[in-house]
């Protein structure tokens, strides 16, 4: 098989850096972006091409940075779109700016990087684009509520999307971990809201707060083993690539304890649910 080109935005650290390792090392080519690339010196030297890309910029200004870098290999297969961070706090004390620069980072500036790189996929007839949802697109969380709804927003998106872009043979995946030991929660990369609310210490929000500390670098996920997985997936000839890719067995249990809570909600509602419906015939 031919090597596929990889376009990995946010490839300085955490998922977005280990998938563009693995994909070198399994012989594709990288076209690797940073808000600053100096920092992805390292993946430069390893082969990839390195672009400055800030998600968060107008797509105005991301479309030309895409067009350059379409141009490097004539193509793009695989759009990894994996920029995110982790607000902690509860939502009663986000402000409205800390609550936009999550959406900012997690959600708009993945619609607009896709936005970008679609053009390229559709005149080619092909290709695969990758957003990461995480076991938050499932289960909210105190003291991360505005994490979590900015992760449903992206299984959402992921999934009209895919209807969409079907018909020119695109494919889009939600990439969906557990926790992993990728550096989301060390301190720097784990934002916390500036306002703390005493009320809150001794409620759910303290107790994932602590959680979230004893949490960090002992998560049960492996990084590069979920890469591995990553990349064989979205470059597997010839295989369909799923709706979502569920990583880490905690996301696992988590899932299914959802879809069976959620599965015992509709019985328990089914006829109040259908006791809305106009009478059929009318």
């Amino acid at each position: 098989m031919a090597p596929l080109v990889f376009f990995v935005g946010a490839a300085s650290s955490g998922f977005g850096k280990g998938i563009a390792l693995e994909a070198l090392k399994q012989g594709h080519k990288v076209i690797a972006t940073a808000r600053n690339s100096s920092k992805i010196s390292d993946l430069k030297d390893k082969g990839a091409v390195t672009f400055d890309l800030d998600v968060t910029h107008p797509l105005e200004e991301l479309k030309p940075i895409v067009d350059k870098a379409q141009q490097v290999y004539g193509r793009i297969d695989i759009l990894i779109n994996p920029a995110g961070y982790i607000l902690e706090g509860a939502i009663e004390e986000a402000t409205h700016q800390e609550t936009y620069d999550q959406f900012n980072v997690n959600v708009f500036g993945v619609i607009n990087l896709t936005r970008a790189v679609l053009p390229h996929l559709r005149a080619q007839k092909s290709g695969t684009i990758a957003h990461f949802g995480s076991l938050g697109s499932w289960r909210g969380s105190p003291a991360a509520g505005i994490y979590c709804a900015t992760k449903w927003a992206i299984t959402g998106f992921t999934e009209s999307l895919r209807e969409e872009v079907s018909p020119f043979n695109i494919h889009v995946i939600s990439i969906e971990p557990g926790y992993f030991r990728s550096g989301f929660l060390n301190p720097g990369a784990r934002f916390s809201t500036q306002k703390r609310i005493e009320d809150y210490d001794d409620t759910a929000v303290g107790d994932v707060r602590r959680a979230l500390e004893k949490t960090d670098n002992n998560q049960p996920g492996d990084v590069e083993k979920g890469c591995k997985v990553i990349v064989d997936v979205l470059a597997g000839a010839g295989k369909k690539v799923p709706v979502r890719l569920v990583l880490g067995s905690d996301a696992q249990a988590v899932i299914r304890g959802k879809c069976e809570e959620t599965l015992r909600l509709l019985d328990e509602q089914k006829e109040l649910s259908f006791s809305t419906d106009y009478p059929k015939g009318e």
